[in-house]
């Protein structure tokens, strides 16, 4: 059999493989939907005219989570219940409640999550009364930001001034510690409550392969990590989930990390930056990852679904990928289901120091461009010019064009750091895109981040 042949059965076998990937996570997530959609009807069956709004504002899940398990102890309790997004939360609808309980998460330096960007917008920016509303609110955050809760307590203050009365002080909690979320919990009745993670639990994984992607450079060093499952086969999960490492200095914080492969490559592989402390301390958890752990040691971890950076809706639309750093991991992912389905409407705009040591993952970028996977590559390399230039200064430059692929209905997926990149890229994507095309970009969902 010829060298062509058998590059075209694996090919094939490639395609197939990721194809009958794709059904089963389609059928997981379409049960799941059905399931959502007769629990939510089983939630408000007991006739009540106006039902308890239970709301979230979510970005990796765990807001969603906590919203639904309120709201089957409030349903064990005899009270009929609406579970809702905020973002898919308007005025009116809320100004017609009695009763409301949010459960809110920050994300970064004090911003809405993405699922409540629009709410944020649209009904927190307009003036609203809400005098009728009585109201809870979980705040979800992490002290190692300076504006812990920062979400949460904004939309408390904004509830209260509206006319709103609260059932209760805003409760708060630091890195889903399990005290703080008992004490939400028993407020709702003695319902049983199902306290496992939908990720599942965390099992042993082995490092089978390590290697730094970028010899040489001014920046920290970065690494690409291989891990299996210590004990049976690989687990199924999507592009744009991320991976949740337990660090045993620190159990009760793991960590989170965007996926870098599909199952079907065989391997879960990360992009990880070592972080180094001033004293030269590493990291926690890059530094385990990076190079306390050896190859075929092993580290406990757990997969998390990321359904706010799925493809999951823009499967069909063209998409433009935009990130720095190892950022890169979570669209590495997405490509790499694109180049398996055959869409070969990508356009990927990538930031990083120097092109001579920071190109990161350069042989399969250049390859994917060469097939025209890529339709369009803009690497920028900040550091190969005198003038810093920076992934939001060339969506500027490219302005014409990244209009016109919104016009065509593309989709964007933003990966990388939240501070300076992340917040320029938004403020570029806005002036581009207009504020009519830009509120259809966040209603649609067809902008999606995973920021950190």
């Amino acid at each position: 059999m010829s060298e062509a042949m058998l590059r075209a059965l694996g090919a094939g076998a490639t395609a197939a493989a990721y194809t009958a990937l794709c059904l089963a996570v389609y059928a997981r997530q379409r049960r799941r939907r059905t399931a959502a959609v007769r629990e939510a009807a089983s939630l408000s069956a007991n006739g009540d005219t106006a039902p308890t709004l239970v709301l979230f504002a979510s970005q990796t899940g765990q807001a969603e989570t906590i919203a639904w398990q309120t709201a089957r102890q409030l349903r064990a309790a005899g009270t009929s219940v609406r579970v809702m997004e905020l973002n898919a939360l308007d005025a009116a609808t809320l100004g017609s409640a009695s009763r409301a309980l949010f459960v809110a998460s920050t994300y970064g330096e004090g911003d809405a999550p993405d699922s409540a960007s629009v709410f944020a917008e649209r009904v927190m920016g307009s003036p609203v009364t809400l005098p009728s509303l009585r109201y809870a609110v979980l705040a979800l955050g992490d002290r190692q930001y300076k504006n812990f809760c920062g979400f949460g307590r904004a939309l408390d203050a904004w509830l209260h001034a509206a006319g709103a009365s609260r059932d209760f002080e805003c409760m708060e909690v630091d890195n889903s510690d399990p005290v703080a979320l008992a004490a939400w919990q028993v407020r709702w009745g003695d319902a049983a409550i199902d306290h496992e993670d939908p990720a599942g639990a965390f099992a042993p994984w082995r490092l089978a392969r390590r290697e730094l992607l970028n010899a040489g450079s001014a920046g920290a060093p970065v690494f690409q990590l291989g891990l299996v499952p210590q004990a049976g086969a690989i687990p199924p999960w999507a592009s744009g989930d991320l991976v949740q490492i337990a660090v045993a200095s620190d159990p009760a914080r793991p960590r989170d990390y965007s996926i870098a492969s599909l199952p079907t490559d065989g391997q879960l592989q990360l992009l990880v930056r070592q972080e180094q402390h001033p004293d030269g301390t590493l990291g926690t958890a890059s530094g385990l990852l990076t190079s306390t752990l050896a190859v075929g040691d092993t580290v406990a971890l757990r997969l998390q679904a990321h359904r706010t950076f799925r493809l999951d809706g823009n499967e069909t639309r063209p998409l433009i990928l935009i990130g720095n750093g190892t950022g890169l991991a979570g669209l590495r992912a997405h490509l790499r289901a694109r180049a398996a389905a055959g869409r070969c409407d990508n356009w990927l705009v990538f930031g990083e120091r120097q092109a001579a040591h920071d190109f990161l993952c350069r042989e399969e970028i250049e390859a994917w461009q060469a097939s025209g996977v890529l339709g369009r590559l803009d690497m920028v390399f900040s550091r190969d010019q005198p003038e810093r230039l920076y992934v939001q200064h060339r969506l500027l430059q490219s302005a014409d064009a990244l209009r016109a692929w919104l016009h065509n209905g593309a989709a964007v997926y933003v990966c990388g750091s939240l501070q300076g990149m992340a917040s320029g890229v938004d403020a570029a994507l806005r002036q581009i895109a207009g504020e009519s095309l830009w509120s259809d970009l966040l209603a649609s969902g067809r902008y999606r981040r995973d920021v950190y």
